[in-house]
C-alpha cells in the first residue's frame, strides 16, 4: 500500500467520458492501511456498502462521498479481504484541461483546478457511476507516465484532514511532488 501510493506520484489518471478524455500526472496520493488504521474507512473491519469495493480485489476505484458536497476517488491496493487504499489526492493537468475547468466553473489556469480530492474528482467527472471501475482499463484508468518524463521529486508527510486518527494522523503516508505547484500546501515535509 505504501509502496503503490508513493509509485502513483508520476502516473497519469485518464477519465474517458462521454464529454471527452482528461488526463492529468498524479502529484499526491495517502495512504490508508486498512482495519487497524483509525483513519481508514476500513478501521475495525468496518465492511459496509459503501466500503464492500476495498474488500474486493486490487486495482479497483473506491469512490465515496463526503461532507454532503465532494466525491473522492481511492485505488483499491490490499489483496481480496485486506482493505487497503489510496487517496488520489491532486493532479497536475494534461489533456482535456478547458473540460476540466468548464467542469469546476474556473479559469482553466488555476492550480486549484486540481489540487484537492474533490477537485479532482469535479474536473474529471468522477463520481458515484465510477464505483468499482477497474483501473486498469477505460474508462477510468491509471497509465504509467509518458516516456522520458522526468522522475518525479518524492517527499512525504502526515495525511491531511485526519486529526480524529490519534497517532495515526502522524504517519508520513502522504506522497507528494516536491516540486509540483499542484499539491497542497497544507502539511507540507519531507
Amino acid at each position: 500500500m505504501l509502496e503503490v501510493a508513493r509509485d502513483c506520484i508520476g502516473a497519469l489518471l485518464v477519465h474517458e467520458g462521454p464529454e471527452g478524455t482528461v488526463s492529468g500526472r498524479i502529484v499526491e496520493a495517502e495512504a490508508y492501511r486498512g482495519p487497524e488504521d483509525r483513519a481508514a474507512h476500513s478501521f475495525g473491519g468496518r465492511r459496509t456498502p459503501r466500503t464492500e469495493v476495498m474488500f474486493g480485489t486490487p486495482g479497483h476505484a473506491y469512490v465515496f462521498f463526503v461532507y454532503g458536497m465532494h466525491w473522492h476517488v481511492n485505488l483499491v491496493t490490499g489483496a481480496p479481504g485486506q482493505p487497503q487504499a489510496v487517496l488520489l489526492r491532486a493532479v497536475e493537468p494534461l489533456q482535456g484541461v478547458e473540460l476540466m475547468a468548464r467542469r469546476r466553473r474556473m479559469d482553466a489556469r488555476r492550480r486549484e483546478l486540481t489540487n484537492g480530492p474533490g477537485k479532482l474528482c469535479q474536473a474529471f467527472g468522477i463520481d458515484r457511476a465510477l464505483y468499482g471501475a477497474d483501473l486498469c482499463q477505460p474508462p477510468l484508468y491509471l497509465a504509467p507516465p509518458p516516456p522520458g518524463s522526468p522522475a518525479p521529486r518524492v517527499a512525504t508527510s502526515p495525511r491531511i484532514g485526519v486529526d480524529y486518527a490519534g497517532e495515526w494522523r502522524e504517519r508520513p503516508w502522504r506522497f507528494f511532488d516536491a516540486d509540483s505547484p499542484y499539491v497542497l500546501r497544507a502539511r507540507r515535509r519531507s
